[in-house]
């Protein structure tokens, strides 16, 4: 019996798939790049410079009025009668502009509310603003099909 002296072979067929990721790669990368391009319309405008505010940006300072009518500034009890002092305190401590957000039980009387409100102003708050929870059954229910030029036109 002979022997042969080459070693025996499987031959199978390999396909390399390196250039075809990295084809792949290259065109996935020109896509991202692309996209917002053709996105926006070129229309040779300036645009306006503004300043971003983070969260940290916009001091608050919150008077909360319960159920039973025990008022607390931020995270402190106040008697009765010293929300001035208190809220005034926390004002001068800030040195800046701050937000006053005063949030009430909706329970609470309107007179409740607005003596808070005046107290506040006697404190020397300029900003002051009235939290809620908005009422999402207010909202007109969306329209089935896009506004259209010609329906918005008298």
């Amino acid at each position: 019996m002979r022997r042969s002296l080459l070693p025996p072979s499987n031959n199978t067929a390999k396909v390399n798939v390196v250039p075809i990721i990295d084809v792949a790669l290259v065109l996935v990368v020109i896509l991202l790049i692309t996209a917002p391009v053709l996105t926006v319309r070129d229309m040779g405008i300036t645009l306006p410079e503004a300043r971003s505010k983070s969260p940290g940006d916009d001091l608050k300072v919150s008077i909360t009025v319960g159920k039973d009518g025990q008022i607390a500034v931020d995270e402190d009890i106040v008697p009765a009668g010293g929300l001035v002092a208190a809220v005034g305190r926390r004002i001068t401590e800030t040195k800046e502009d701050v937000l006053v957000v005063v949030r009430a039980d909706a329970s609470m009387p309107y007179a409740t509310v607005a003596e808070v409100i005046r107290d506040a102003r006697a404190a020397g708050a300029k900003r002051l603003a009235i939290a809620a929870q908005p009422d999402l059954r207010l909202l007109p229910p969306a329209s089935p099909e896009p506004l259209h030029a010609e329906r918005v036109r008298p």
